[in-house]
């Protein structure tokens, strides 16, 4: 795929999310089609600041990691990306008309200002669901097999939900399918 169509398909995908960055985000988001694998999804972008450079950056929450990247004129590139296994936790704080994001990942801080509160706080809240949730999260879940279910049934007898009968009765039903 060429990198004009990936960055096509990059713009719609934040587009069904709703997401519209600002213009200042144009060089950020025109780099995004070499940092992303061709599988991966956005979740949900913030812009803000780098708290400590004073650069504006976006942030970037994919079904595999947080991406930070920050595109500068004359410094070039920095982009860092963390597994959400590395992030042990994320917060946001708000003030008048802005909030600030903080990720604390190992023994590191990401310090990011100047986002808009609402964007703030929902992408708090994306990184904590995916921190959440084990890994295969996004797969589609299965239906349970019949070891499963009769494994369920079993520790329902154990724990005295079902007596002897119900659970042979039960275990009769998922053999007979």
């Amino acid at each position: 795929m060429s990198e004009k169509s990936r960055l096509d398909e990059i713009r719609e995908e934040l587009d069904r999310l709703g997401i519209n960055p600002t213009i200042f985000a144009r060089k950020e988001i025109h780099e995004l089609p070499d940092i992303l694998s061709e599988d991966e999804r956005i979740v949900y972008l913030v812009e803000g600041r780098n708290k400590v450079t004073k650069h504006h950056i976006i942030l970037v929450a994919t079904d595999r990691r947080i991406i930070f990247v920050d595109k500068e004129f004359l410094y070039g590139l920095k982009m860092e990306d963390f597994s959400y296994n590395k992030v042990s936790s994320i917060q946001y704080e708000t003030a008048l008309m802005l909030a600030s994001i903080d990720i604390h990942i190992a023994d590191n801080i990401l310090e990011i200002d100047g986002v808009g509160k609402y964007d703030a706080e929902l992408f708090c809240e994306k990184v904590r669901d995916f921190m959440s949730h084990p890994e295969g999260y996004f797969e589609k879940k299965s239906e349970p097999t019949i070891l499963d279910q009769l494994e369920q049934l079993g520790r329902l007898k154990d724990n005295g939900v079902l007596s002897e009968e119900e659970f042979l009765s039960q275990k009769r039903k998922l053999l007979d399918q």
